[in-house]
């Protein structure tokens, strides 16, 4: 018999898993009553059922597990949290109990109870429960937070709460949690919220730059632009001394559009490689050329010494600026480190850009075949090839490279998912499945690839039950996700629960302004028939990226 040793360990892990199940599972056939040491065999059958994304009968023997083992409180959260997660209110409410009974003090556990009322739409009850853990001195604040955002299937629901706990006084006079909550209110859209929240931030905290700086934002959010420019505008100068405010600052300015005003914060404190570097990025966002070569100017008058990164660098301002010779000795000329292997790609990249595209696939070709050369930077090499080719629209070239890369490096989980994403673009689902189940073969728990494989299925076929198990499986493993949750409410609509996709579309829209999520959420309200709030969503959608594929299919679809 051979030892797994020599496997990977995910793979190991997951054949062991299902040899021990395997082993377990035959005595619950039929069986009407369990032994205290069947605890194990209803774990291990839970643990087998998540891997198979089957979240209610995972809920049911971690239930059955928990209710086996007399004290532990790990075993009774763990079933509460799959209960929650699998929707299932009535086991989560006994595991609850099994878990308060066992740890009642636990500030997890207050958290759990708060979001089991959010998700029955029990107001009254979670407020009570938030705070219980508003009054903890600790970290129950961030408990609260958590519950409060991830908890409740209406958002109005959550605006509630979050105004009752405003006006009963129970936020602590801890600033963080102020700018927390604070911030909870605008991915809630509620401007009037966010408003009462700056307000009695600034009156407790009148002279905190942070209070400022979470008006700037409440103010851009409800498109007072101009108002808000003008808190930044006062702020700006007192970021010298603070690196982490003005670079709050200058992230403010970029996201009202402004990214010169934000380069223009990042220059005010001392200057490194990562300072001149997000600078020359944010001047070439604002496509200022003229700042751009000043700034190019600058970095030259110091590029004698042979520091990798600053030539690095330096490449990457002159290809900012277009300047594609230069940038392409500034590359050659990085002397080694790992700045070394990135240069090499970059300059392959600009030897495309000038058209000296046979140069360019040979010295990626020279790259794959070095062997000193990083491994990942190796890999890279394929990856970069392969996304040449497809700016060629050279079909054959780039599944060439994708099939030179994976001889190179059998099974490599971002060769494959790469390749998938060029057959999904081609329309061919079946291959696009086929790597994406290479990758989960390896590595069974490797979210990414479930979330990929259960969203392409559930968007582009109708196996939507299988679908929803890979999403499942995602959701397990990171269930904050704004992606997997947006993934799971597009298999909930393509499943005809237009309800409870509209509630996990909103909160995936809420954490991550995204014009895929934003075109899932806008075609399941026009759906519905709230053809005002869907145009509002698309539209903003639209700003995000105009070119976004899976907004382009929703508006020509919708016509709108």
């Amino acid at each position: 018999m051979h030892s797994c040793s020599c496997l990977p360990r995910a793979r190991c892990r997951a054949a062991l898993l299902v040899l021990l199940v395997a082993s377990v599972l035959p005595s619950f056939a039929g069986a009407t009553s369990r032994a205290p040491g069947d605890a194990l065999a209803a774990t291990m059958a839970g643990e087998f059922a998540l891997q198979a994304g089957k979240l209610d009968d995972a809920a049911r023997w971690y239930l059955d597990a928990a209710r086996q083992s007399s004290d532990d409180a790990g075993l009774a959260e763990r079933a509460t949290r799959i209960a929650l997660l699998a929707g299932d209110g009535k086991r989560a409410a006994e595991a609850l109990a099994l878990w308060r009974a066992r740890a009642p003090g636990a500030l997890p556990m207050r958290a759990a109870e708060a979001s089991l009322s959010l998700r029955r739409n029990d107001a009254g009850a979670a407020v009570r429960q938030l705070e219980l853990l508003l009054r903890d001195r600790g970290d129950g604040w961030r408990y609260a937070l958590s519950a409060l955002g991830g908890g409740a299937k209406d958002p109005r629901v959550t605006a509630h709460v979050l105004a009752r706990l405003v006006d009963d006084k129970a936020i602590p006079g801890v600033l963080q949690a102020w700018l927390a909550f604070g911030g909870l209110a605008q991915k809630l859209d509620q401007d009037g919220l966010a408003a009462r929240i700056v307000d009695e931030v600034v009156a407790r905290f009148p002279s905190e730059p942070r209070v400022a700086l979470l008006r700037a934002s409440q103010l851009r959010e409800a498109g007072k632009f101009d108002q808000a420019r003008q808190v930044l505008d006062g702020l700006a100068p007192q970021t010298r001394s603070d690196q982490d405010m003005r670079l709050a600052v200058a992230a403010e300015y970029d996201a009202l559009g402004d990214p010169e005003a934000a380069a223009a914060v990042v220059a005010l404190g001392p200057q490194d490689n990562d300072s001149y570097s997000l600078r020359a990025s944010l001047l070439a966002k604002a496509e200022d050329k003229a700042a751009l070569q000043a700034l190019y100017t600058q970095l030259q008058g110091d590029s004698s010494r042979p520091d990798p990164q600053r030539r690095l660098l330096l490449g990457q301002t002159a290809e900012f600026l277009k300047h594609m010779d230069e940038a392409l000795a500034w590359y050659r000329s990085v002397p080694g480190g790992p700045q070394r292997w990135q240069a090499r790609l970059r300059a392959a990249n600009v030897l495309h850009e000038l058209k000296r595209d046979r140069e360019a696939f040979a010295d990626l070709r020279a790259l794959q075949a070095d062997a000193d050369a990083d491994q990942d930077a190796r890999r890279d090499a394929y990856l970069l090839e392969a996304d040449l080719r497809q700016k060629d629209d050279a079909a054959a070239g780039e599944m060439d490279a994708f099939a030179r890369g994976l001889a190179a490096f059998p099974d490599d989980s971002a060769l494959l998912y790469a390749r998938s994403l060029a057959w999904e673009r081609r329309d061919d689902i079946p291959r696009a499945e086929a790597d994406l189940r290479k990758v989960l073969v390896a590595e069974p728990d490797n979210v990414a690839a479930l979330n990929a494989l259960g969203y392409t299925l559930a968007d582009r076929t109708t196996r939507y039950a299988e679908a929803l198990q890979l999403i499942d499986r995602a959701r397990v493993a990171d269930p904050g996700n704004p992606a997997i949750i947006d993934s799971y409410g597009w298999v909930l609509y393509r499943l005809g629960r237009t309800d409870e996709a509209l509630t996990q579309l909103r909160r995936a829209f809420m954490l991550q302004k995204d014009p895929e999520i934003g075109a899932h959420l806008g075609e399941v309200l026009w759906v519905t028939g709230d053809h005002a709030q869907a145009r509002k969503v698309l539209d903003e959608a639209r700003k995000l990226d105009p070119d976004n594929r899976s907004l382009q299919r929703v508006l020509a679809k919708l016509k709108v």
